[in-house]
């Protein structure tokens, strides 16, 4: 008879996986973080963007030739803003107004934004000092509005 002995052998272990590439599951999930980043990154450009045309049109506003024309066309401008805030707002007056101009930072009552009730239809010279506290104010309010913001 003849016989064969075997020899065995201990149970060989695959070698593991390579980490490269990686699993069908983890390019989706790149794929959705990269179009979540775009997403953002286009939303922060447009909304910058925007932000500077405002600034853009506030700053050509106060290029008028004088004061009392500067205080003018920054009360327009902060009028057709309110608009987009509320729809009735472009059409209050006086204190009413002010009050509507304060909303959450306030100075328009009891401060440099006082100007925009009756700068406009001065006839005499407007101290400076007071014009560009009112220009920096109006500029602030102007944003908020802008954007929405009450």
């Amino acid at each position: 008879m003849f016989v064969t002995t075997l020899v065995l052998r201990d149970v060989q272990v695959p070698a593991a996986p390579s980490p490269w590439p990686p699993a069908p599951g983890w390019w989706l999930l790149f794929a959705a973080a990269l179009a979540v980043l775009v997403a953002l990154g286009g939303w922060w450009w447009l909304r910058r963007r925007r932000r500077r045309r405002w600034q853009r049109l506030f700053e050509e506003a106060c290029a008028q030739p004088g004061p009392v024309q500067q205080i003018a066309a920054i009360s327009e401008l902060l009028r057709r803003a309110a608009r987009r805030v509320d729809p009735k707002a472009d059409r209050l007056q006086g204190e009413d107004w002010l009050r509507f101009l304060d909303g959450q930072t306030g100075g328009f009552s009891a401060g440099a934004g006082r100007i925009v009730l009756e700068g406009g239809y001065w006839r005499q010279v407007v101290d400076e000092g007071a014009l560009e506290r009112f220009r920096a104010l109006a500029r602030r309010r102007f944003l908020q509005l802008m954007a929405g913001r009450r």
